[in-house]
């Protein structure tokens, strides 16, 4: 099994590019991030070519987070600001070379958000699809993100359903589906062909994955049986110093 590195939540009080040196020097096979852009493309890709590891996703800007925002895409009425957070998303996709983009949906609800989350994906999708980029959504829990337009698998595969296009797939994040679903098993084993990314943290204190009540070997050689080969992605809160969190890594399958 092979795992990735989600420098939003580790080695947070480095610069992205040293946090990508950092998640080399103790083992990863590859990093993720959230929102990159106050850092100089050049500068990402400068540490991923000396790393020789590839920034599998990044996220959307949330927009005015002072605000309350969480995302732009589902809230009708703010498709300009979507779309240019999509664009954005795109170009430093580009630049350093990452295959994923992580969509957010924002807070909203109901019908015309349903509507305008599959307009701005549709949009994201064809403009993403020119450089083989891949679009992700991903279900957030309602304890963590009360509000939050997208919150279970099922709504999710809606969505997908709804788009249409064969570069959306699904961010299945263990952390908020057991929160919201449970039955993880299962749930990855019926999902497979649909997903594009997936992320793990200890539940409930979305620690590192060797706490809490998920039993990560157990479905790590669930994952990996299934014939998945991707780097699973390592997005939980160290509560402290990343590397003495690190310990489950030597239980790799």
């Amino acid at each position: 099994m092979k795992f990735s590195a989600n420098l939003g939540f580790l080695w947070t009080e480095l610069s992205l590019p040293d946090a990508i040196r950092a998640a080399k020097s103790c083992g990863f096979d590859a990093v993720e991030c959230h929102w990159p852009y106050d850092t100089a493309p050049q500068d990402v890709s400068a540490a991923l070519r000396e790393t020789g590891l590839q920034m599998l996703g990044l996220n959307t800007a949330r927009g005015d987070v002072a605000g309350g925002d969480n995302g732009l895409s589902a809230i009708p009425g703010r498709e300009a600001e979507a779309r240019a957070a999509i664009d954005q998303s795109i170009a430093y996709a580009r630049a350093i070379n990452t295959p994923n983009i992580h969509v957010m949906a924002g807070f909203a609800a109901g019908p015309q958000a349903h509507a305008t989350f599959v307009d701005n994906l549709t949009y994201a999708c064809t403009q993403a699809a020119l450089l083989g980029i891949t679009i992700l959504i991903e279900p957030l829990n309602h304890f963590d993100a009360p509000g939050y337009f997208l919150t279970t698998t099922e709504q999710a595969m809606q969505v997908i359903a709804d788009v249409g296009l064969p570069n959306i797939k699904l961010m299945f994040d263990c952390y908020h589906v057991q929160r919201m679903e449970g039955n993880l098993c299962d749930k990855i084993k019926d999902l497979l062909p649909s997903i594009g990314h997936i992320q793990f943290a200890a539940v409930p204190g979305r620690g590192a994955p060797d706490q809490g009540e998920i039993n990560y070997p157990y479905l790590f050689k669930a994952i990996a049986d299934l014939g998945y080969e991707a780097p699973l992605g390592a997005e939980y809160k160290p509560m402290g110093a990343t590397e003495p969190t690190l310990g489950w890594m030597t239980k790799k399958t």
